[in-house]
């Protein structure tokens, strides 16, 4: 879940917003908590920060970011609020969100940039902002930014990264035509805007009982041929190498994770 001290907060209501996002950190829940905070040249993201870092906070989702420099500050700037409130340095994860032209030209530096970020995430409506794109319902102009983005994120050894966010909320269909063509691109997921877009969004992400069975398949006919000295096979009418191997292997990986989320909810 994340709560937003952004975009959907009217300006004079930012710093006053702060109090409610405070209070949300101490309720009981079973997921995981993050707030995205103001961009980091605002006058509102240190008080952000300063105000919500604390017990019970997960991670921050720090939009427009376009520098190496930024987010080594904001990095920076955690791990003090860290070591001053008694939390496990490194603790709060940090999700940068790249939505402008700069950002994403900037991406491989930033990446480089030696901080705590895991994974990063792409904003779309900004970014076609930014750019004077037209954000169209099959999102053909969001191609080289979902490719590069991607592809910068394995480049740098962090994980995949999240998709953008859906704002069509009627559209159902839309959402899942945009959730497929994120998991094509290479995304770990897509952020959602309201929770009726997650079933959907988790149904795409999770593989079908017929794409385990059939990895599991490949994953075992493999490890026999391989033992006898294969290392190219047939199943089904599908040739099958290490590459393929590989991702049927990197699916698997993926299930315990997923059955023990089931089991949860």
């Amino acid at each position: 879940m994340i709560l937003d001290l952004e975009d959907a907060v009217a300006t004079a209501e930012k710093v006053a917003t702060r109090a409610a996002i405070d209070a949300a950190l101490t309720r009981p829940r079973t997921g995981l908590l993050y707030v995205r905070v103001n961009a980091a040249d605002t006058e509102f993201c240190y008080g952000d920060l300063v105000a919500i870092v604390r017990p019970g906070l997960d991670g921050i989702i720090l939009p427009k970011v376009e520098s190496p420099a930024t987010l080594s500050t904001i990095d920076w700037l955690l791990l003090q609020l860290e070591r001053e409130r008694g939390l496990k340095e490194g603790a709060i994860d940090l999700i940068p969100i790249i939505e402008t032209a700069r950002g994403l030209t900037h991406l491989d530096a930033i990446l480089a940039s030696g901080t705590r970020v895991k994974r990063i995430a792409f904003g779309a409506g900004d970014f076609t902002l930014d750019v004077n794109m037209q954000w169209k319902r099959d999102e053909a102009e969001l191609a080289y930014a979902r490719a590069k983005i991607v592809t910068a994120s394995r480049a740098a050894g962090i994980e995949a990264p999240l998709d953008t966010v859906w704002v069509d909320l009627q559209d159902s269909e839309g959402l899942e035509a945009s959730a497929r063509a994120a998991l094509a691109y290479g995304f770990q997921g897509k952020m959602c805007i309201h929770p009726n877009q997650v079933p959907v969004v988790n149904r795409v992400f999770t593989p079908s009982e017929d794409e385990i069975a059939f990895a599991e398949r490949v994953v075992g006919a493999f490890a026999k041929a391989e033992a006898e000295g294969v290392a190219s096979i047939q199943l089904d009418g599908k040739f099958i190498d290490y590459p393929i191997v590989y991702r049927a292997q990197r699916l698997l990986e993926k299930i315990p994770a997923i059955r023990a989320r089931e089991r949860r909810t």
